[in-house]
């Protein structure tokens, strides 16, 4: 016992007396039962309160003191017990490394916490709107942030142990450009994809077409984005290509505008040509989710009288859509035959002129 007694007394220096060993000995045992008081009773308590609150931000700081583990706690106490001693410099500078370590970690976590909390009451919010809007890139983002805040973490541990982290940021600028040329068309898809979620000019579950590709978007990726086209495959475009083109988006579209036309016989009488105007008008008028914008007798075609008609569904819904212009079909087909109307159809009339002694008849 009496050799290890003099161990620690060489260790430090001799510089201690036995009374500021009693000192911090039990500086330690205190704030050791101080910390495990507040770990297990005072954090019991304030979880309960923050549990009955509506906002959620205090249960994130409470489940983050939660999740500090007894080796930070022990160490701590020991790191602040020391203090009552006069140590030599090389072991407390020892001591204060470890002590970055630990906070360095757990401040990571925290920060970390609290960002995903905020990922999760967006997300949360857009599922409870019955929107899948941006979860892929809410995924991108997390991994961004993960990184960012350990690569902080670990700049800021350097820099506390002593070490001038100004060239070392100087050569990773360096080195990022470097980086950037070489990956231009990747990062360039990145930004890209940053312009999608920011900017929204479409999203996941939106009906798109782009160029001649047509489809409803599944995912939006950091390099990618993925659609699913209307005949069954997953058309895979990238996303500095998409940022570039010409885009129709069709679920932006609050009400779509129909235009066709029709054609009657060139026999069909003065009297139902004005009629057919009321006709189309009354069709519409009936049909749910439909407005009628005008119906004109526009031209006279090459083998029949043209009518056109536009009109507005207020759905950006395709397939009802395709429903109404089957039902106006239909009903147009019904009073026609009923008022006796006859639809055209392309003909040719030849005719012949028939000579007699030379001359024309």
């Amino acid at each position: 016992m009496g050799g290890v007694f003099y161990f620690a007394n060489t260790l430090i220096g001799n510089l201690n007396i036995s009374k500021e060993y009693i000192i911090a000995a039990s500086a330690f045992l205190l704030l050791v039962a101080g910390f495990k008081v507040f770990d297990f009773y005072i954090l019991r308590i304030l979880r309960k309160v923050s549990r009955k609150t509506k906002m959620s931000f205090d249960d994130v700081l409470v489940d983050f003191f939660k999740e500090i583990h007894w080796p930070f706690y022990v160490y701590l106490s020991f790191y602040i017990s020391m203090k009552f001693l006069l140590l030599p410099e090389a072991f407390s500078r020892a001591l204060w490394y470890v002590l970055v370590l630990f906070i360095a970690y757990y401040v990571s976590r925290g920060v970390l916490r609290i960002i995903n909390h905020f990922f999760d009451v967006y997300v949360e919010k857009k599922r409870r709107e019955s929107s899948a809007e941006g979860e892929s890139m809410i995924h991108v983002l997390r991994i961004i942030a993960m990184v960012a805040v350990w690569a902080i973490a670990f700049l800021m541990v350097l820099s506390a142990f002593g070490v001038d982290i100004t060239p070392l940021i100087a050569s990773l600028g360096i080195g990022g450009i470097a980086i950037a040329l070489a990956l231009q068309s990747i990062l360039g898809d990145l930004f890209s994809a940053f312009a999608i979620y920011f900017d929204k000019p479409f999203k996941e579950g939106d009906f798109i077409i782009v160029g001649e590709d047509m489809g409803v978007v599944k995912f939006i990726g950091i390099k990618t984005t993925r659609i699913q086209a209307l005949g069954g495959q997953e058309i895979v475009m990238s996303n500095s290509d998409l940022m570039s083109a010409r885009i129709n988006n069709y679920k932006k579209m609050k009400k779509r505008r129909v235009a066709f036309k029709f054609g009657v016989e060139y026999s069909t009488s003065l009297q139902k040509l004005k009629k057919i105007n009321k006709i189309i008008q009354e069709i519409i008028k009936n049909i749910g989710d439909a407005e009628l914008d005008r119906v004109h007798f526009k031209e006279f075609g090459d083998f029949s009288l043209n009518y056109e008609v536009v009109y507005y569904v207020n759905s950006n819904d395709y397939n009802k859509f395709m429903d109404i212009q089957q039902e106006i079909n239909f009903k147009i087909k019904e009073r026609f035959e009923k008022e006796k109307i006859s639809m055209a159809f392309p003909t040719q009339t030849i005719f012949l002129e028939k000579k007699q002694d030379g001359l024309a008849e």
